[in-house]
């Protein structure tokens, strides 16, 4: 017979720093860097909207006081998803 360990975290995802630079936050044991030229949406929010996190699925993250929903891909590598469209 086995049981569920007791103490496991409720959430998989935390905000751990909030600087002049941008926001860091742990998933999973991974520690992601959102800087504010990458990730405008969080520049000027209240500590408490950056902090309120979920993760909806492993590696999706949404701030649902900042309608922002991210992916770890995106937090890795902003250059793959530019900001705003190009026209061609």
């Amino acid at each position: 017979m086995s049981s569920l360990a007791h103490g496991a975290s409720t959430s998989a995802v935390e905000v751990t720093n909030i600087s002049v630079h941008g926001v860091w936050i742990l998933a999973h044991d991974k520690e992601l860097f959102m800087s504010y030229e990458d990730f405008p949406w969080f520049k000027d929010q209240t500590v408490k909207s950056i902090v309120y996190v979920e993760e909806q699925s492993p590696g999706h993250f949404y701030w649902p006081d900042l309608d922002v929903d991210l992916t770890e891909q995106i937090i890795e590598h902003p250059e793959r998803f530019p900001l705003t469209a190009k026209s061609t």
